[in-house]
């Protein structure tokens, strides 16, 4: 996840950069159920609204609770499918919470209602992140359920009489670009604490969707949209997070918008910026981010559904994340990443780390190809080639 409004508070003050601090652990997304009452067009886990076999029960998903405080795991997100449909869910978020973790609820938003809002209120969820993927009308077409923007809004307001933490997460494309800035204003109308963007990675139906990602201008500026409002927040002093992920060529963009604005003025905060975007380092699959799914298969994060890494039905997390000598986990936790093409020869390789392998998998089979999906020229990487900023992401046949 790249923290935008943190990543520019560094632009704020004359302090140097702190010491790195290791994560502990990585953080665990948890998909606690397949089952969703929507089919959104963009869903990597493919969720459709039918019990799936092979599910985790109550008692294996505390057992694992308990070994993932001994794998040191700091932060966990509870997500689906739609987590609000199993029965136990506040079980287990009371169970998580009880082991100190720090817990997130990832929902649709569409089954919160004045008859739940209590429970989650009690759940005491450090975070609820909401999925709002446009104005209404694209919104329902993208969810694929008429009616679903307003009960995921009104989910929101419930949550903020509640005092709960609530954000709101968009998945960009070419066609809800227009309604980012419309968004973004809704979220300060309504004192939405956080804003979280996605950018569009190739699997599950997003693989079969790659055609409709952003065109990479149209990416840049949205960036550029999300970078002077959190920048504008910052300095009026509203307390809220921009956030993004799925696309760590945020990173390396960032710096240079930073560059242009404040780089006459300020070049000692500028270069404090890029020591704080080295010390994050970009993509953290397989590192300081994992995933265990429905039925307890662990993943190197939530897009490599189709790479096992064991199952905390036969194993213990933490011994499968320690110990494993799965050739793509040992890829992603070399350093520098063994990748190949534009990005081995990237001068913002240190920040970003390679970008989202994923994307390069589904293009070329080889998960360490050059990342189809980064947006920045070749010129903007220090390369010397044509610029190619208008050129779309590849289609992916399937």
């Amino acid at each position: 996840m790249f923290r935008i409004s943190q990543l520019l508070k560094t632009l704020t003050h004359d302090m140097p950069v702190a010491p790195k601090r290791n994560m502990p652990g990585p953080v665990v997304i948890w998909n606690l159920i397949r089952r969703c009452n929507l089919s959104c067009r963009h869903c990597y886990s493919t969720s459709l609204d039918i019990d799936f076999k092979d599910e985790l029960s109550t008692g294996q998903i505390k057992a694992t609770i308990d070994d993932l405080k001994v794998a040191h795991v700091p932060v966990l997100i509870l997500s689906g499918g739609e987590p609000l449909l199993r029965p136990d869910i506040f079980e287990i978020s009371d169970y998580a919470k009880s082991k100190g973790f720090y817990l997130a609820l990832s929902t649709n938003g569409t089954l919160i209602n004045e008859d739940n809002i209590d429970a989650i209120k009690a759940a005491d969820y450090q975070y609820v992140g909401i999925s709002i993927d446009g104005l209404e009308s694209f919104h329902d077409h993208f969810r694929r359920q008429i009616g679903s923007y307003k009960s995921s809004m009104k989910a929101i307001e419930l949550c903020k009489q509640a005092g709960i933490k609530v954000g709101m997460r968009l998945c960009l494309t070419k066609d809800n670009f227009d309604d980012l800035s419309a968004l973004l204003d809704i979220m300060e109308k309504k004192g939405v604490d956080k804003f979280y963007l996605s950018h569009l990675n190739y699997s599950g139906r997003g693989k079969r969707s790659a055609q409709n990602d952003a065109m990479f201008k149209m990416t840049k500026d949205a960036m550029e949209i999300l970078f002077e409002r959190a920048w504008s927040h910052i300095e009026q002093g509203i307390d809220s997070d921009f956030v993004t992920g799925n696309n760590d060529a945020d990173g390396p963009f960032l710096l240079q918008w930073a560059q242009k604005k404040f780089g006459n003025v300020h070049p000692q905060r500028v270069e404090n910026l890029r020591q704080k975007l080295i010390q994050w380092g970009g993509n953290a699959s397989g590192v300081n981010v994992a995933n265990i799914d429905n039925t307890g298969t662990v993943h190197p994060d939530t897009y490599w559904w189709d790479h096992a890494l064991g199952n905390v039905k036969t194993g213990k997390f933490s011994e499968i994340w320690k110990n494993t000598q799965d050739p793509l986990m040992l890829g992603f936790r070399q350093s520098p990443r063994p990748v190949k093409g534009r990005c081995a020869r990237c001068q913002y390789l240190n920040i970003c780390g390679g970008n989202t392998r994923t994307r390069a998998f589904a293009q070329t089979r080889d998960p360490w190809a050059e990342d189809p999906g980064c947006y920045l020229e070749d010129l903007e990487i220090g390369l010397e080639a044509k610029s190619v900023a208008n050129k779309q992401i590849p289609v992916v046949v399937v």
